[in-house]
């Protein structure tokens, strides 16, 4: 079964003027499962995890009752804040939903880049391990020094690397990312996805990518690399089908079943 393991639906009116701005025009409507069905079967691909764009839980119970009425949306991460008091029970409330299976904090978007190297979040760290979920980490390079140590300090929450932390593809700058993401492989716990590298690369040509895919799989292994599409931000700078085409070539074909699947079947717990 392949599964595109990153992907977003939203509602602009939900958005109060928010990302994604109007000037971004190819994303800057609304996106719902009638929008990606097709291009999901023209790519072959059986199913998805949906995951958070707000950091609010209105947004994840809006995605819950996607996910509810879409047979293909097998698993979704959503929203909660972490470092609330009522943080435990606000999990427990939303972890009622089956397909509920991970959190999201928007890590990229906080102005403290060790918002996440903080003890504070252990009740609700705590909350997701006695629900089975799994954490879903959106970072830029500069956050991986603070996410090695949330990683070190719990090392028996699943912890998926979003967009294989968004390196500078654009500006070349691959020692300053490689270096703390060959840290982070190193924890048992932690795991990538092969997803949003197109949109790192901007402007430059597809092929822009392959060092930092390939990297990915040399770092965390077929075993703990899973791909997503990040649609429909993919649309700013890619095709659906190309994507998937482009990925499909760089993974060698023995590690396909795993990394356009399997591997998000296990971590997930689809």
């Amino acid at each position: 079964m392949v599964i595109d393991a990153h992907q977003h639906f939203w509602l602009l009116k939900d958005r109060q003027g928010g990302w994604p701005p109007p000037e971004l025009a190819a994303i800057h409507r609304d996106f719902l499962p009638e929008d990606l069905s097709s291009q999901l079967q023209g790519a072959g691909v059986e199913g998805t995890v949906l995951v958070q764009s707000l950091p609010s839980v209105e947004d994840t119970r809006f995605m819950l009752d996607l996910a509810e009425r879409t047979d293909f949306i097998l698993g979704v991460v959503g929203w909660v804040d972490m470092k609330a008091l009522d943080a435990p029970s606000a999990i427990a409330d939303l972890a009622r939903a089956p397909k509920l299976k991970g959190l999201r904090p928007m890590l990229q978007d906080l102005p403290q880049d060790d918002w996440i190297d903080d003890p504070a979040l252990d009740h609700a760290v705590a909350a997701m391990r006695s629900h089975g979920l799994v954490f879903d980490a959106l970072v830029l390079p500069r956050h991986l020094r603070a996410m090695e140590a949330f990683a070190r300090r719990h090392p028996e929450l699943p912890i998926v690397i979003d967009h294989a932390a968004k390196p500078v593809i654009s500006q070349g700058r691959y020692s300053e990312w490689r270096v703390p993401m060959q840290r982070l492989s190193a924890l048992g716990n932690v795991w990538c996805k092969l997803s949003g590298l197109l949109t790192e690369a901007g402007d430059q040509k597809p092929e822009a990518v392959r060092p930092y895919a390939e990297t990915v799989l040399e770092l965390f292994g077929a075993d703990r690399t899973i791909w997503g599409s990040d649609w429909p931000v993919l649309d700013l700078f890619g095709q659906y089908g190309d994507w998937i085409r482009q990925c499909r070539d760089i993974v060698p074909e023995v590690d396909h079943t795993a990394v356009f699947g399997g591997n998000a079947r296990r971590f997930y717990s689809l």
